[in-house]
């Protein structure tokens, strides 16, 4: 008897124990054990999203420029000989017939009267002037005459974007001396033939307007307009999902649930892709936190659908050259049937 009151005892002391710890437990707000807080269930998905829209995307190429004059000159001398005097430096104005340097002609046991160097153009001196004592001869450069007040812009566009350039392609010029500053630009001229060093072609631009920050001499950053993409809707390409080498987009739906899509996609510029088929305009596609969701995951959307605040200028094709080579263009997404 004494030993089944003991074991009687033990067990309502085991009983209220328990009792007790899940008590304890639901005034802490534990979930009880056993309840997952995976996919399943009823989890709510924080995501953002946006309002999917037709968008045109601008592909360009970046290539690096050399700003120089319109028109320039090469100054020659009519004799060979050494520099005795020089009467301009760089960024000298000139006049067409004003003298440049002298040459001393003379040689050992020879005499001759100094020959005068004359400026072949208006303009200004675009190149340092050789020093005194150079010595030169009747196929040596002393200087370079141009007309500064009209510049223009040279860049050397690789072989391979020779299919899409042509006279009067837009493109905007930046300077390290301005970096925040866009200088507009026009193509007037496209060279005929391809380098055969350099395996690029060369395209001459001229400045939209005259402005005084721009120099000759100085670098350019050429970001050169090509072609636009447009009719189609687009979304960021991170956005979407990748599942046995096809892609998917998630819609989400009016009960706040969400829809996985196929889709095929076309060019990519800057991070926004073109949608072709998958995705309608006027939908709402989640952006960020798609990589938690399957098909038919409850959401909460943290955004309300909030469209872009801006229209993207993108590239078709990401070729990041050495520095900031010339060459760069835009990257293209090969499409996904």
């Amino acid at each position: 008897m004494r030993r089944s009151h003991i074991v009687m005892i033990c067990a309502a002391l085991a009983v209220a124990g328990t009792l007790a710890y899940v008590g304890t437990r639901k005034k802490a707000g534990g979930a009880p054990m056993g309840k997952g807080r995976g996919r399943g269930g009823n989890t709510v998905f924080s995501v953002r999203t946006q309002i999917a829209q037709k968008e045109t995307l601008h592909g360009y190429v970046i290539a690096n420029g050399e700003i120089e004059s319109q028109n320039s000159v090469n100054v020659f001398p009519d004799v060979s000989g050494k520099i005795m005097e020089t009467n301009v430096m760089l960024g000298s104005s000139v006049r067409r017939g004003d003298i440049i340097a002298y040459v001393d002609p003379n040689a050992p046991g020879q005499y001759y009267k100094k020959s005068p160097v004359y400026a072949p153009i208006n303009g200004s001196i675009i190149s340092t002037p050789l020093k005194n004592g150079t010595t030169v001869s009747t196929n040596t450069v002393i200087a370079i005459v141009g007309d500064i007040s009209n510049l223009q812009v040279s860049a050397d566009i690789p072989e391979r974007y020779v299919a899409v350039l042509r006279q009067g392609l837009k493109a905007e010029v930046s300077v390290e001396a301005y970096p925040d500053v866009v200088f507009n630009a026009t193509v007037t001229r496209v060279s005929p033939v391809v380098d055969t060093a350099s395996r690029t072609k060369e395209v001459i631009l001229h400045f939209d307007e005259k402005d005084s920050r721009v120099n000759a001499g100085m670098f350019g950053k050429v970001k050169l307009y090509t072609k636009d993409y447009s009719g189609e809707v687009t979304m960021p390409a991170d956005a979407l999902v990748s599942l046995n080498d096809e892609l998917y987009a998630y819609i989400v739906k009016e009960d706040e649930t969400v829809e996985r899509r196929k889709v095929k996609t076309g060019e990519t510029v800057d991070g926004v892709v073109q949608i072709l088929e998958g995705v309608n305009e006027g939908e709402k596609v989640v952006i960020q936190g798609q990589t938690s969701l399957n098909s038919g995951s409850k959401v909460r959307d943290i955004t309300n659908g909030v469209q872009k605040a801006e229209s993207g200028k993108v590239k078709t094709e990401s070729e990041k050259p050495e520095g900031e080579k010339s060459g760069e263009r835009g990257g293209k997404r090969p499409n996904k049937e």
